[in-house]
């Protein structure tokens, strides 16, 4: 049986910001982190909100539905509140979550904030950040060094209060003793490269001590960010059989290719960012194979190989077709517009109401289409005219640059108080 037998927690302002919007929960053996978006005060109040929905006893039964459940009931308050609340229009929150069972470690997530677990010399990433270059990055369209320095690698596509439901990523992981896992928010990683984050867990003493010099890298390479870190370290019961040797027979399907009963609704089956050979490893040992939420109870069975058919015969009477350009180019078409619809919803940009003359939030692209169709909507009008606006400035508010919301909002509350130069 797994137990914490060490753990260390804080959470700082960083270099740059000038209130803290990261929140974390400790209540061994769940532990929480959660970084705030929208600007002013708004974004430390969902992040808040997000962590004090964990205060209640973890509802009986299996872990991964119960964290779920908090997590979608936290979306909506957090939501509704954007929603009747002026102040907090907006706003949205990651959330990342772990809760060590008996022989487990169930992480559930939203955004990208992120879970790790050192075992041995090993760091491997347990979460897939949920954002515009994390996206990229799953398609193969950017590597994971790319990604860090991508301009638009705070654009998240996933967070707490922005729309009425959210998709949880859920993760079960069997643990061994010794293993320290830790979850942060993207102020750590975004400063302190993996391989760093690696070296100083490795070589550090204590918990106490790898968790201050973390924070401290961070500050050191720039502090843009407020920095959070929860570290925790597992161990075994004395007389406690490893996982899979307790009496009780539980296999657990991985995720990877294999057809597998459906988790609980509200899950998703994440991707391993495991190297290809530790991964190799965990799944020819089983002690670390990402894992069904549920145990199934049978084994899996190859799918049959499927016998070509003959060709029919030809028929006689022709039959007009489409030219197979034309369905090519519709499919392409198709795909783009698939594809610049999902990119609207995930980035902002501030530009000037055409009618009133007001300097406008939009969320989308700034790019319209054929019949009228505009890939961006009105998100927050200020109360500032662009002509009111320094002239040295205006490009500013004219140039259509993609931001995320909380960039956006606060360039245009340091508008509206007139902090611009």
């Amino acid at each position: 049986m797994l137990r914490i037998s060490e753990h260390w927690e804080e959470s700082d302002l960083g270099r740059q910001r000038q209130g803290n919007e990261d929140n974390l929960f400790v209540r061994s053996p769940l532990f929480v982190v959660a970084d705030g978006m929208g600007g002013a005060q708004a974004g430390e109040v969902a992040s808040k909100m997000a962590v004090d929905s964990f205060e209640e006893d973890m509802p009986h039964g299996n872990p991964a539905e119960a964290l779920v459940t908090i997590i979608e009931g936290a979306n909506r308050a957090i939501h509704d509140r954007s929603r009747t609340d002026a102040k907090t229009t907006g706003m949205g929150t990651t959330v990342t979550a772990a809760y060590v069972g008996e022989s487990e470690v169930t992480i559930a997530h939203v955004g990208d904030s992120r879970a790790y677990v050192l075992r041995g010399s090993d760091l491997i990433r347990l979460t897939r950040d949920h954002s515009l270059v994390g996206e990229l990055v799953l398609r193969g369209k950017l590597t994971e060094e790319q990604a860090e320095m991508h301009p638009q690698r705070s654009v998240i596509t996933r967070a707490l209060g922005s729309e009425p439901d959210v998709e949880v990523d859920v993760h079960v992981y069997h643990a061994r003793a010794g293993d320290v896992f830790m979850l942060n928010s993207d102020g750590l990683t975004s400063m302190v490269p993996e391989a760093r984050v690696k070296q100083i867990l490795a070589g550090a003493s204590s918990l106490d001590q790898a968790g201050r010099e973390l924070i401290n890298a961070a500050n050191d390479a720039g502090g843009k960010d407020n920095i959070t870190v929860i570290l925790f370290r597992v161990e075994d019961v004395d007389g406690a059989a490893p996982p899979g040797d307790s009496g009780e027979t539980r296999e657990y399907e991985t995720w990877e290719g294999d057809a597998v009963a459906d988790p609980p609704e509200g899950v998703t089956r994440p991707q391993s960012t495991a190297s290809d050979e530790t991964e190799a490893e965990y799944r020819r040992t089983g002690t670390m194979a990402l894992s069904a939420v549920r145990p199934r109870a049978e084994p899996i069975e190859e799918p049959p190989e499927r016998s070509v058919p003959p060709p029919e015969p030809p028929r006689k009477r022709r039959r007009r077709r489409i030219p197979g350009a034309l369905i090519a180019v519709v499919i392409v078409l198709l795909i783009v517009v698939a594809g610049f619809w999902t990119a609207s919803r995930a980035v902002y940009f501030v530009g000037v109401d055409d009618t009133t003359g007001v300097v406008t939030i939009y969320r989308g692209l700034p790019y319209e289409l054929p019949f009228g169709l505009d890939l961006y909507s009105r998100d927050y009008a200020s109360g500032v005219r662009i002509e009111q606006v320094p002239a040295a400035r205006r490009q500013t508010f004219t140039e259509h640059k993609l931001r995320s919301r909380d960039d956006a909002k606060n360039l245009v509350i340091e508008l509206e108080r007139g902090r611009l130069e």
